[in-house]
Formats: C-alpha cells, sequence, structure tokens
C-alpha cells in the first residue's frame, strides 16, 4: 500500500481514533471509530488498545505487561464510557481494572469489555534473553497478499473497513482459504503494520494480536469469529519497521477454538504473545 507520507507514533489515526479524555478522576469518554470495524461490531484488538491508553494514564507506569480482556456485548462504533481504577501499585508493577460502556438502544448503559491489567516500564527491563523461540519463516513483502488482492467473494459479508487501517501482506501458505482451499491447519501468518507508516508501539502490539484473518477460516469455517477473552503480553517496545505476526490454532471444541499469537520485530525479536478463546460457527 502506498504511503505519501509516514505517521508518527502519538500523531496518526490510531492515536485519534484511541484518544481518551478523563471527564472525572479515573472517569474517560472515547468515541469509537467506524474505520475500525468487521462485520458489523468494532475490531476486539482496538477496543483493547482503547482502554489500553486510557490505563496507561490512570496508572503511574506508562505500559502495558500483561492485559487480559473479557468482550461482555459487541460494541458499535460512536461514544462510549471507560471506568478505571487501581487495584494495587508499586515499584515495578501497577495493576489496574477498565470497563468500556455504550448507551443501548433505550438509553442504558451497557458494559462491552472489561480487562485487568499490569502496568510497568519496558525501558527499565534487563536484556538478558534466554529463549527457545524462533521467528517464524516468512517469504518476502512482494511475494506475499494484501486485502486490495483478495478475490470479489469474502468468508465474512459486511463490514471491512479495519482493513483500510492496516497495512497487510499475508503468507500465501496461510491464504489458500481465499481461493476456496483452506489447509485445515489453522495457521494464520502475515506482515503487519498501520496503513499510514505509523510504527509499532506496545498499544498498537495490543492491535496486532486480533488484526489478521481469523484461523478458522483456515480451518474451513465462515463468518465471524467473535472473541470471549483475550489475553496480551508485551514483551517488549517494538523496533521500528513491520512486524509479523503468526497465529496458529490446535484445538476446536464445543464451538469455541483458541489462537495462540506471537508476534516478531525488525530486529528478530518477540515483542508480543497471545492467546484468546474465540466462538466459531459451525454450520
Amino acid at each position: 500500500m502506498a504511503q505519501a507520507a509516514q505517521a508518527t507514533i502519538g500523531d496518526s489515526e490510531f492515536d485519534r481514533d484511541t484518544a481518551v479524555t478523563l471527564r472525572a478522576p479515573g472517569v474517560y469518554d472515547t468515541e469509537l471509530s467506524a474505520g475500525w470495524t468487521i462485520i458489523s461490531a468494532v475490531n476486539g484488538g482496538y477496543l483493547l488498545a482503547t482502554l489500553g491508553r486510557a490505563l496507561a494514564d490512570a496508572l503511574p507506569h506508562p505500559d502495558p505487561f500483561t492485559i487480559s480482556a473479557y468482550y461482555l456485548t459487541a460494541s458499535q462504533a460512536g461514544p462510549a464510557t471507560i471506568r478505571t481504577e487501581t487495584v494495587r501499585t508499586g515499584r515495578t508493577l501497577s495493576t489496574g481494572q477498565a470497563s468500556l460502556y455504550q448507551r443501548d438502544a433505550d438509553g442504558n448503559e451497557v458494559e462491552r469489555i472489561r480487562v485487568l491489567a499490569s502496568y510497568g516500564d519496558l525501558d527499565t527491563l534487563p536484556d538478558d534473553v534466554r529463549t527457545t523461540a524462533t521467528p517464524p519463516e516468512f517469504p518476502p513483502v512482494e511475494h506475499c497478499f494484501g486485502p486490495q488482492d483478495a478475490p470479489e467473494h469474502r468468508p465474512v459479508e459486511g463490514s471491512s473497513a479495519i482493513t483500510d487501517r492496516l497495512w497487510l501482506k499475508i503468507d500465501p501458505a496461510t491464504l489458500g482459504w481465499a481461493l476456496g482451499a483452506p489447509t485445515g491447519k489453522g495457521e494464520m501468518r502475515a506482515w503487519f503494520g498501520l496503513a499510514d507508516g505509523r510504527d509499532a508501539d506496545p498499544l498498537s502490539l495490543l492491535l496486532a494480536v486480533d488484526a489478521l484473518p481469523p484461523t478458522a477460516f483456515d480451518l474451513g469455517l465462515k463468518g465471524w469469529v467473535p472473541t470471549v477473552e483475550l489475553t496480551v503480553h508485551i514483551r517488549c517496545r517494538p523496533a521500528p519497521g513491520p512486524l509479523r505476526v503468526a497465529i496458529t490454532t490446535r484445538n476446536l471444541a464445543g464451538g469455541f477454538l483458541e489462537e495462540d499469537a506471537e508476534v516478531w520485530d525488525s530486529a528478530d525479536r518477540l515483542v508480543a504473545q497471545s492467546r484468546q478463546l474465540a466462538r466459531a460457527r459451525l454450520s
């Protein structure tokens, strides 16, 4: 995707659309943008980044280390209120919780998502890394395919506005579902970035883990795959440049599946990990 000028952290569409305004102690107003919708609901990673921004303001530490979200009802584009609570503060970590609310058609307040998170300062972490994890093997970007290359038939009907906000190049080995030939392995891999060229930071990593097409497509399923619970671990501040995201599903049972995601930066560092439980449409 061509980029006329690269946006910077703090001055991009993502930053504007996840902005929160403090109204009272612990209470923030926000406007959920229709630009981050899929089908008829707001993307779960975008929602998590918005609540993550509110907690970064409410807590004494700047960066999410671990954050778990429960998606209670589908969020819609429009005004929302975030209420935060500090659970504990310490020298290294602080823990807080937050909930996002919207009004229903009758004017009643409905809780959409609830999170519990621990925050710290990624810049203070030691450099010692001991791991058996290895970066996923990807074809070069020019050999991968983005939404603009997709055939007219889509496995999901409805809004795909979020694809205009993202720079995605999917590994063709995990793209068979788009041609009617899913592999059945439950894998999805892609180069990832924001369409305006903004580099990644800890908050945008909360989006990255939930921004690829669902692995359910590679299992031969179609339709919306709503998230029930999502836990993300941020391991370090990402280096500038494109990210590589690899997601796998090993078990689908009873109409639910897990998605395990790893996010690697341009310096070959594992910068984020996540696991989510999602519902799958079996018919």
